[in-house]
């Protein structure tokens, strides 16, 4: 499957001195030594094989505790600063010593960003020497790539393609790279403006990843989606982009027998609020990004067939614009979803449920997984409650939420559960309808909460998580492992997950 564009060439190297000579940059990690005496001089230590400081020390002739003394700098992790330096046939230019802080796997990926962002959009190398593990270098090569992300579409010259190279083994760097590249993949799906990223686009970008032998798909288009009505609600709102189901399965030969997971994400290519239309005006801006979950979904199916999990997983993604015209849902509207059951429409804004709704059902009726995820930018509550660093996790298997959480800390991509409260159930009630799409029956003030509870009603028995990512899937500042913009949220989790089971 080919790379998405400018995706830096990521390399394993041994943890020595010679395969880095070919590099603009050598990057090495320092810490803070611990002291109880808040008054003594800061002692610094640096990260790595002995004999590799040893020996760029003595060929690029610098003492590099003493600078760390001189500079004294905090030892935070991603903290950097630049030594010139040169040697005789060697092409380095500058040492970045890099903080470590604690030296756990979130300073590593701290330390990546760093890494990274130094060559963004450049066709400079640089030889990180950071990591000491396989597990550490795993999420530092990933970061660093992450640090490194860069998208436009600007008529100037295209960004160069940055090398990054890591000390570590070959097995280790092939698995970030995959995982790394889906990152990357589902960043460019959300940046992409929305007239150019329809329903029908996305379909053309899955059936893209679909050529992979391991890899099938279906698309479902005009009277084929009858049966969903909250994705043709929505979505047939837009004559010009009309809805899209696309269901993208990894499942090798021989594969029946093995665990199947079914993701389904919320791919509104644009978001207006229909006539509930968003206020004020300005938060449409962003409202090309609230089809992040099935950017991450999708994306996460095209890291497989590199990362091999003894899984099949099925990607469901439920594309549509929610516009306003002739043809878009009102307020009063009655819809009756795959499987039957009906909800009525009190805010035309409450629309990824809507859609999402079809494809729970569709899943825990047809395809029958032994775990369905869904994943979507759903709620301005989940980011009031959590802010933009953790996503908001629903669910009621417990040993499930643990692993996930676990994971989440260990990938980068964080979760915490929230409560499935079920005295706000009767908030969903209707009096025409089976359920209603606002939960606002009621001074409970639990959008996140009320929404998840509206999506438990199409998933049957199975083992679910639901993740709100409406925090979490957009950055609003440029910085660490993040741009501004797109995250890829959820491919790291997911991805990771998929592969421990």
């Amino acid at each position: 499957m080919s790379l998405p564009a400018h995706f830096p060439e990521l390399k394993a190297i041994p943890a020595d001195l010679k395969s880095a000579l070919s590099s603009e940059i050598i990057a090495l990690g320092f810490a803070l030594i611990e002291n109880s005496d808040p008054k003594a001089e800061k002692e610094f230590k640096l990260v790595g094989s002995t004999l590799l400081l040893k020996s760029i020390g003595e060929t690029f002739e610098i003492d590099i505790l003493d600078e760390l003394k001189f500079f004294a700098p905090s030892g935070k992790a991603g903290e950097s600063f630049e030594l010139p330096i040169s040697a005789p046939d060697a092409k380095v230019e500058r040492l970045l010593l890099v903080g470590l802080g604690d030296q756990s796997l979130a300073a590593f990926r701290a330390a990546g960003a760093t890494i990274g962002r130094k060559v963004k959009g450049k066709s400079q190398s640089i030889t990180s020497f950071c990591a000491t593990t396989d597990a550490t270098a795993h999420t530092h090569a990933i970061s660093a790539t992450m640090g490194a992300y860069l998208w436009n579409l600007k008529s100037g010259p295209k960004p160069l393609k940055p090398t990054i190279a890591i000390s570590s083994s070959a097995v280790a760097l092939k698995r970030a790279g995959a995982i790394a590249a889906a990152v990357w993949r589902a960043r460019d799906l959300v940046h992409t403006p929305a007239n150019i990223k329809t329903p029908a686009w996305m379909a053309s970008n899955a059936k893209a990843i679909a050529k992979d032998r391991n890899i099938s798909i279906k698309v479902l288009a005009g009277k084929e989606l009858i049966p969903f009505g909250g994705l043709n609600a929505v979505g047939n709102s837009s004559r010009k982009s009309p809805p899209r189901f696309i269901e993208i399965t990894y499942a090798p030969k021989g594969s029946s027998n093995w665990p199947h997971v079914v993701l389904v994400g919320k791919g509104i290519t644009f978001d207006t609020g229909g006539y509930s239309m968003k206020r004020p005006y300005d938060m449409m801006m962003a409202m090309k990004t609230d089809m992040a979950g099935a950017a991450a979904v999708l994306s996460v199916v095209s890291a497989l067939p590199e990362l091999a999990p003894r899984v099949r997983v099925t990607a469901l993604l439920m594309c549509a614009e929610n516009a306003v015209s002739a043809t878009a849902q009102r307020p009063s509207d009655v819809i009756t979803h795959f499987g039957g059951t009906t909800t009525e429409v009190l805010n035309t804004d409450a629309e990824g449920r809507l859609v999402l709704a079809d494809g729970l059902a569709y899943a825990d009726l047809k395809l029958k997984p032994d775990y369905l995820i869904d994943i979507a930018t759903l709620t301005g509550s989940a980011t009031l409650g959590l802010g933009r660093q953790y996503a908001a996790m629903y669910s009621r298997d417990a040993k499930l939420v643990a692993k996930l959480s676990e994971i989440g800390l260990e990938s980068g991509d964080r979760v915490w559960q929230m409560p499935l409260i079920d005295d706000y159930v009767d908030s969903l009630e209707s009096d025409i309808a089976d359920i209603n799409n606002t939960a606002d029956k009621g001074d409970y003030n639990a959008g996140s909460v009320t929404a998840a509870l509206f999506l438990e009603k199409f998933v049957g028995d199975r083992k679910w998580v639901h993740f709100d990512i409406a925090g979490t899937g957009r950055s609003e500042v440029d910085a660490g492992e993040n741009p501004k913009g797109g995250t890829g949220f959820g491919v790291r989790l997911l991805t990771t997950w998929i592969c421990s089971l």
